[in-house]
């Protein structure tokens, strides 16, 4: 069994540094009124974002469990 530190500390940095980047763009975006959520297609794209970036965590915890335990 590989150690935690082989397989879900990546996981914990990709997402976690990576969020913390995620979640700054998107304030520098809604801040900059490039993404002004008084706009049903922008607060729509606004989920689209959120959505897509847990999507893809969820997707890659899935198959990371499936890695180790299948």
């Amino acid at each position: 069994m590989p150690s935690f530190y082989h397989t879900w500390l990546p996981f914990i940095y990709l997402y976690g540094v990576g969020g913390v980047f995620f979640v700054l763009g998107l304030i520098f975006a809604i801040k900059s009124n490039a993404l002004n959520l008084k706009k049903k297609k922008h607060k729509y794209w606004l989920r689209v974002l959120i959505f897509g970036y847990l999507y893809f965590m969820f997707i890659h915890a899935f198959f990371t469990i499936a890695a180790l335990y299948w």
